[in-house]
């Protein structure tokens, strides 16, 4: 009995004597514009990729501009509403969207500073749409329900809900002095919708090509272009080595993705959970099989955007992506003030998708 509690004793003292406390080292850290939260919402698409643009403005012009991602929410909808109504209720209408749909609006319909439209009401601080996308459906489901019976215009309603709970459009306002449209403010942003592309990595298609990927949220068949796991982490990298930031699509309902830990992780053993988020501990190697088989058995969803700044590694060289999330920066809930840091194991399982300025993707 004594040999037995002397040789439990001597394996806990192995355990605690060989795990590592995570140390992290800055590899590349690229200009972003502040952490912030998009409240009790589905908008992560419209936060994100609005971080993912206010970089691309720092990396363009110098300019800080904390843009309105409630002015692209607005402008969204009625497109997402018109794709509900014309598919009669058998499509998805819901908060949920994608990178894509951030620049189709900035094609359509320009963008404006947070300061001129925030899309908060009757001196709200923070954003709650529980009520708004319910709101919404109702409209649409009536129409679709009876149109004939249907005694106004279902897009006049629809458009008269959304000015109650975000606000009027905006045609022309005023910023640091001078009066702009939407379209001329994104002219002197210096962006162009046009020079950013998608990039994702799934086998049922063929590599180097474009094609449709059927998720729930792209309502708006957006293309992406597909190529080989290991390119796709490589043109990840390289683009943020060459001082591009880089906007995700991922799944964050593993339970080793931790905003609260700041670190989303797949340790080689499933049941290694807590124990992985504290201390360094061996990680799945992740191939393009098994990551497609994780994506055809909805292990792997289109759950979360987010906006990739930088890289670091963890004292045994182990690289991670530094990414900013939109769940606030102050809470209990996050850590390293809203950030956290995702190993590249977790990058190759759990990514949707990736967009770059397409100035940033390598040549070959």
């Amino acid at each position: 009995m004594k040999n037995n509690i002397a040789f439990l004793l001597l394996m806990i003292t192995c355990f605690i004597g060989n795990s590592q406390a995570y140390k992290f080292e800055t590899i590349v850290d690229l200009e972003a514009t502040d952490v912030i939260s998009q409240g009790k919402t589905g908008t992560c698409w419209s936060f994100s990729t609005s971080s993912f643009l206010e970089s691309e403005i720092i990396r363009l012009t110098g300019k800080r501009i904390d843009l309105s991602e409630m002015f692209t929410v607005r402008n969204t909808y009625p497109t997402k509403a018109w794709n509900y109504v014309m598919r009669q209720g058998k499509a998805q209408f819901s908060e949920g969207g994608l990178a894509h749909d951030v620049m189709n609006s900035l094609s359509e319909y320009g963008l404006v500073p947070n300061s001129i439209y925030s899309g908060l009401q009757d001196g709200t601080t923070s954003h709650n749409h529980s009520k708004l996308i319910d709101t919404l459906k109702t409209v649409l489901d009536l129409y679709i329900k009876n149109p004939h019976e249907y005694t106004s215009n279902w897009s006049t309603d629809f458009d008269a809900i959304l000015d109650g709970f975000l606000g009027k459009n905006i045609t022309t306002f005023e910023y640091e002095g001078v009066v702009y449209t939407p379209k001329t403010f994104l002219e002197m942003t210096q962006l162009n919708p046009d020079e950013y592309v998608t990039i994702t990595s799934f086998s049922h298609v063929p590599f180097n090509s474009t094609f449709i990927l059927n998720i729930p949220d792209n309502f708006s068949n957006g293309s992406y272009y597909n190529v080989p796991l290991d390119d796709m982490v490589q043109i990840t990298n390289h683009a943020l080595k060459s001082g591009y930031t880089v906007e995700l699509d991922c799944d964050v309902s593993e339970k080793t993705f931790s905003a609260k830990a700041g670190l989303a992780i797949i340790p080689e053993n499933d049941l290694n959970v807590s124990p992985a988020l504290t201390s360094i501990s061996n990680e799945k190697e992740i191939t393009q099989e098994f990551r497609q088989k994780e994506f055809e058995n909805f292990n792997t969803t289109d759950d979360h955007l987010m906006h990739i700044t930088g890289l670091v590694k963890d004292q045994n060289g182990i690289m991670y992506y530094k990414v900013k999330n939109s769940w606030g920066s102050n809470s209990e809930r996050v850590a390293r003030g809203g950030y956290l840091y995702m190993s590249e194991a977790y990058f190759r399982l759990k990514t949707i998708s990736i967009m770059i300025h397409n100035s940033a993707v390598l040549k070959n």
